[in-house]
């Protein structure tokens, strides 16, 4: 794999960098038991620990709050299908040959197999080495401030704290086939609705939801 030859990696089990990129379509298709799922569990937490203790060591005045909503920027979807595009990860990514997705499905697999990747590094070469392998990928990113996702939603919190209003999320529709569903969600202030959104998770449908309501609160 070009990948760990240009990182100097030397790996104990090529396996493990196999089945990061092995998508549960081309597991079912070729009767395989594994897929990168487990992986991508595992190097979601791993990512998050590291990114959590640069944070941390990087600003001791930042509070808990300011340090989730930094780390909530870095390991974000937008976040990690840059990183993966970055590395060329999509190459690898091994797809069922009747396997047809939407670009957001792609989009969101590219992102996925970044964890994934990120837990086969862990599991075969440990913690230091995934340290060193986020500090010339991930780190970067965070020294130079790059924005990749915006939390309207906990701006929108904040404000309405400040104000005394009651802040709630309400499910408007969800449509779709179950592996590409659209969520629309309402953001209720007090009683009223203030904005609408959508999106491909309740989350990210919340977050343009937010969005809409913190442009008419912070106009009223």
């Amino acid at each position: 794999m070009q990948l760990l030859k240009k990182y100097k990696i030397n790996a104990d089990d090529t396996h493990l960098y196999q089945l990061a990129f092995l998508h549960e379509s081309y597991s079912n298709e070729n009767k395989l038991t594994e897929c990168y799922e487990r992986l991508e569990f595992l190097g979601d937490a791993v990512l998050d620990l590291v990114v959590s203790e640069y944070l941390y060591n990087r600003d001791p005045d930042l509070t808990e709050g300011e340090l989730t909503r930094q780390r909530s920027n870095y390991v974000c979807k937008q976040a990690l299908y840059t990183y993966s595009t970055e590395l060329g990860l999509d190459q690898y990514i091994k797809l069922g040959n009747g396997m047809e997705m939407t670009k957001r499905e792609i989009d969101s697999v590219t992102s996925d197999v970044f964890e994934s990747f990120i837990g086969a590094l862990y599991l075969d070469q440990g913690l230091d080495t995934v340290k060193e392998f986020l500090s010339k990928t991930v780190l970067p990113h965070i020294d130079s401030g790059d924005v990749f996702f915006h939390d309207y939603k906990s701006e929108l919190k904040q404000l309405c704290d400040q104000d005394g209003l009651d802040i709630a999320y309400n499910l408007i529709k969800e449509e779709g086939k179950p592996h590409n569903k659209t969520f629309k969600m309402a953001c209720i202030i007090d009683g009223t609705c203030q904005g609408t959104g959508s999106g491909g998770s309740k989350k990210e449908a919340e977050q343009n939801a937010s969005r809409m309501a913190l442009d008419k609160v912070s106009n009223s």
